[in-house]
């Protein structure tokens, strides 16, 4: 930019051409030819004072007719930017929709291809601008998992396994926390979160998640639904848990800029080192991060460490008393036996709440269920058979509470009553099942079908089945229904069998008779 300004300022002071240019640094030529044009143009100082230096040397160099640029088409930057987000889009086509929609009759050109996607350069980086953040002591910590993996190899079978890599990190300080984890599965992550939290010493006021599913169970730009298990370790801690938005990772710049510093200053460092356990790959993650976090600002004083000494730890709230016990959220509906399955095991409910909508909460150790919020039952968790119930007394109806009192020895004592080939069955069905209680269906329901016969009846049925090795109620009850009771047994111990009607006998294959 021509220094016109100053030397019209300098000549309305007095100065000479001679001092003008000894102040100004150019030659006394260029300060003639500037206050000559100045004189024809009618441009003194009291006027270039409220003026720009742009609009003086508009006013004093420019030739009219002369050098001037033919006149150009407007672009449509607001068009071109929206078009481009768009499949298969590019700038060179723009390019040549905007020169075809030229019209030469008005007197202008178009732009060639370079200075469009300059311009069009320039305005995007006006419109995606990027807000400085300000963070605060103590206020957030930022966590993701790196995309770039560590690997474990099976020392039995050379398998290599690609597992995850967590990073936490707190806004104000830099202080950094990574550790290797199996997967980003809910179990991992909440631990994971933990360990960050332990290992910074202390709270800070608000997670930053990325919206993955172990965090967010409904994802959504504005209003994401938080895990109901990450909801409650947030509030074990009374952490606030805000996710970054999707697709915008500036929300969590920091962890990004986090991840890619521990994938160049710890996994980068171990890259020719193989790790045959996951404890063994986090030993040597621990010897790097240490080392990471004393490592020396570039630009600023101190390191992490000493920042976060300064920062972060003081205005970090405590960590609880107790450490949080993870536990998985799932939901059912009571069945009609008051009853609902978790993992193949079997646990009770009050059974007043049979067919309604439960929520189970299953730790290591315990199961609860809650229904509207209210816990309405706890058990310890069973790792038993599969199928094996949890029942507690006081859920059952009164009528079952009378039932379910009863010893196997009262069901088979009322079982002889009938008959003793009737105590034998009720005893194999009660011995057949891995807890007694669970025959007594089977036991009662045979009661009740056998008070429709008489019991000598009921006894033959019940010394049929077991004479053909099928000592269950359905048995005994298909023989009532036949009358096949009422038919002897053959001495040997087995059944007379009897042809059905419609079944052809022996003596029909020994006809001498040929067939045409």
């Amino acid at each position: 930019m021509r220094k016109t300004r100053e030397v019209l300022r300098l000549r309305a002071s007095g100065l000479n051409h001679r001092a003008i240019s000894a102040s100004t640094g150019i030659s006394k030529g260029s300060v003639s030819d500037y206050l000559r044009r100045a004189a024809q143009a009618g441009l003194d100082w009291d006027v270039a004072m409220t003026m720009s230096d742009a609009d003086v040397e508009a006013r004093l160099f420019k030739d009219i007719g002369r050098n001037e640029p033919p006149s150009r088409a407007p672009i449509d930057m607001t068009w071109v930017h929206q078009e481009l987000r768009r499949t298969g889009v590019t700038l060179q086509l723009l390019w040549s929709e905007y020169v075809a929609a030229v019209s030469p009759e008005r007197g202008v050109t178009p732009y060639q291809y370079s200075q469009f996607c300059d311009l069009y350069a320039g305005f995007r980086a006006k419109v995606d601008l990027s807000m400085r953040q300000v963070h605060r002591a103590g206020e957030k910590a930022f966590l993701d998992y790196s995309g770039k993996k560590p690997c474990v190899v099976d020392p039995r079978t050379g398998e290599v396994t690609h597992v995850e890599l967590f990073v936490a990190v707190l806004g104000a300080s830099n202080y950094t926390y990574a550790e290797a984890t199996r997967s980003q599965k809910l179990e991992d992550f909440v631990a994971s979160s933990i360990r960050a939290l332990e290992y910074f010493g202390g709270v800070p006021a608000v997670l930053v998640p990325d919206q993955l599913r172990s965090a967010v169970s409904g994802p959504h730009r504005y209003d994401p639904e938080i895990n109901p298990t990450y909801a409650e370790f947030a509030q074990h801690y009374s952490v606030a848990v805000v996710p970054a938005r999707p697709l915008k990772p500036k929300d969590k710049a920091k962890v990004e800029n986090a991840v890619q510093v521990a994938q160049r200053w710890i996994l980068a460092c171990l890259r020719n080192r193989t790790f045959f356990s996951l404890d063994e790959l986090n030993e040597a993650i621990g010897v790097l991060l240490d080392r990471l976090n004393t490592r020396a600002f570039k630009k600023l004083d101190g390191c992490r460490r000493s920042a976060f000494e300064a920062l972060d730890r003081p205005a970090l709230s405590p960590l609880p008393t107790t450490r949080y016990e993870v536990g998985m959220w799932t939901k059912a509906k009571v069945n009609i036996d008051y009853c609902v399955e978790l993992d193949g095991m079997v646990y009770s409910v009050p059974c007043a709440l049979v067919g309604e909508r439960v929520e189970i909460r299953s730790t290591a150790t315990v199961v609860e269920i809650l229904h509207e919020g209210r816990r309405v039952a706890s058990h310890r968790r069973c790792y038993g058979r599969k199928g094996t119930a949890t029942i507690a007394e006081e859920h059952r109806p009164k009528s079952h509470r009378q039932y379910g009192a009863w010893p196997p020895s009262r069901i088979i004592a009322w079982a002889a009553t009938m008959g003793p080939a009737v105590a034998q069955v009720v005893e194999l069905i009660l011995a057949d099942k891995p807890h007694p209680e669970q025959g007594y269906r089977s036991c009662m329901a045979l009661f009740r079908d056998a008070k429709r016969y008489p019991n000598e009846r009921v006894d033959a049925a019940c010394m049929r089945a077991l004479a053909i090795g099928a000592p269950n109620r359905r048995s005994v009850q298909s023989i009532l229904l036949r009358g096949l009771d009422q038919q002897p047994l053959e001495e040997s111990g087995g059944v007379r069998r009897v042809p059905h009607e419609n079944v052809r006998g022996a003596e029909y294959f020994d006809r001498k008779e040929s067939i045409a």
